[in-house]
């Protein structure tokens, strides 16, 4: 049995190498900086009130709920679900 440990992952989700580098390289950035704005929230809670909640939601809805349906994701993850913007105070 030959296990490729570089492909047989992305096989599975159905991309290639090159595909699931990307994707997973731009799920991590997002999360990256929806935790920023997380932390900076923290501080100052006036500042990025939904931000982490949209990051999830928005990742949540191109890994799961998409694949599930066998939709493409979706392609603008940076405008908030529902056309709602962020706002400073």
């Amino acid at each position: 049995m030959s296990r490729n440990l570089f492909t047989d992952h992305p096989a599975s989700v159905g991309e290639t190498y090159g595909e699931h580098l990307q994707v997973a390289g731009s799920f991590g950035l997002r999360m990256i900086l929806g935790g920023i704005a997380c932390l900076l929230h923290g501080l100052l809670p006036f500042l990025f009130t939904r931000t982490g909640s949209n990051t999830i939601a928005r990742l949540h809805e191109r890994m799961v709920i998409s694949r599930r349906r066998g939709a493409a994701p979706t392609k603008d993850l940076a405008a908030p679900p529902g056309g709602l913007r962020e706002t400073a105070g």
